[in-house]
């Protein structure tokens, strides 16, 4: 067997036992008299509690959190070569539903992208969105202080390429590159303050 396949299954229950503790650390937020299971279909980006007489979904801020949470997580554990691989495939593990990992440098230059690969290995530190903001150097710059949030207009590929609002969460993996996934949606927000903050 490949290191790659034991990289992978170490992947797979690093996620199981992180999913577990997601239950533990938040059981707060969906308080039920019955246990709680977390249970994501592989087939939709939903994840949601479920128990007896309870079925709620995970915020969808804090889902892509995790997500781009997770993907640091292997990022930092795989070869980059190989990350920017699984990042960049449709069909790989870091595309789920509505939700993608893009990648890039931070000089601006996209290295994964599962929807625009023509964009990779291209600078848009200066591209604006449609609100004329500079967004890659929004979230660039929110990656420099390690992790933060982004409001940006950018065609959403689900709707015929109509650009809407988006909400984008950004994470350093090291001083050379950083992780992001974003959520659509006319009411985004940025969260308050408190919202990383463990409960």
């Amino acid at each position: 067997m490949s290191t790659n396949n034991y990289t992978m299954k170490f992947f797979k229950i690093f996620l199981l036992l992180t999913a577990g503790l997601l239950i533990v650390t938040t059981s707060a937020d969906f308080p039920v008299s019955q246990p709680c299971t977390l249970v994501q279909d592989a087939n939709v980006s939903e994840v949601y509690y479920e128990s007896e007489n309870v079925s709620k979904p995970l915020d969808p801020v804090r889902e892509m959190v995790s997500f781009v949470q997770e993907a640091v997580t292997y990022a930092r554990m795989n070869e980059k070569e190989d990350v920017l691989k699984e990042f960049s495939d449709r069909n790989g593990t870091f595309f789920r539903g509505n939700l993608y990992i893009y990648a890039y440098d931070f000089d601006g230059i996209t290295i994964a992208h599962p929807l625009q690969t023509e964009l990779i290995g291209k600078s848009r530190l200066d591209e604006k969105d449609a609100g004329d903001e500079l967004y890659i150097k929004n979230l660039r710059d929110s990656a420099i202080n390690g992790s933060g949030f982004v409001v940006f207009h950018y065609v959403n590929p689900a709707h015929n390429n109509t650009v809407e609002k988006k909400l984008g969460y950004v994470e350093k993996v090291d001083d050379t590159w950083w992780l992001g996934s974003g959520i659509y949606g006319e009411n985004v927000t940025i969260p308050n303050e408190t919202f990383l903050m463990p409960e």
